[in-house]
This record gives structure tokens, C-alpha cells and sequence, in this order.
């Protein structure tokens, strides 16, 4: 989607610079940068999901291996 927005001009050199130097468009870094606010602001209940690696270690210590389950008989 495309959309405008105002840049004091101070800070629109600045992200041009930075973009540059980064080897990078002005445009992608301003959507790094959002992507990175927004993520830090969502409650922790509506955040992506989690990647844990496996196995999994248990609070009671046992380890919980799903290396072989077939996740896509979740799937409906």
C-alpha cells in the first residue's frame, strides 16, 4: 500500500544516509524500522508464535521429543 508521510528535513537526510550506507532503499529501511516498533508493542498473547528447538525440556526435567511427529496431522 502506498501512502505519504512528513519527514522533518533533518531527519529525512538522515534516514537517506543511513539507507545508503546500509546499501539499502530509504523505503526498506522506513519498513524495518516499523515492522520492529510494531512488533514491540503487541501484547504477548497476540505475538507470532515462538520457536523453541527440540527436544523439549520439561519443568520436571523429562524432555519432551517431537522430532518425530508428523505436524501436519494437525492439519485438517
Amino acid at each position: 500500500m502506498r501512502t505519504t508521510i512528513d519527514l522533518p528535513d533533518d531527519l529525512f537526510r538522515k534516514t537517506k544516509a543511513t539507507a545508503a550506507l546500509r546499501g539499502s532503499t530509504m523505503k526498506d529501511l522506513v519498513v524495518r524500522a516499523i515492522e520492529r516498533e510494531v512488533q514491540q508493542i503487541q501484547p504477548k498473547g497476540k505475538r507470532r508464535s515462538q520457536r523453541f528447538k527440540l527436544p523439549l525440556h520439561l519443568k520436571s526435567g523429562k524432555k519432551l521429543d517431537l522430532s518425530n511427529f508428523n505436524f501436519d496431522d494437525l492439519l485438517p
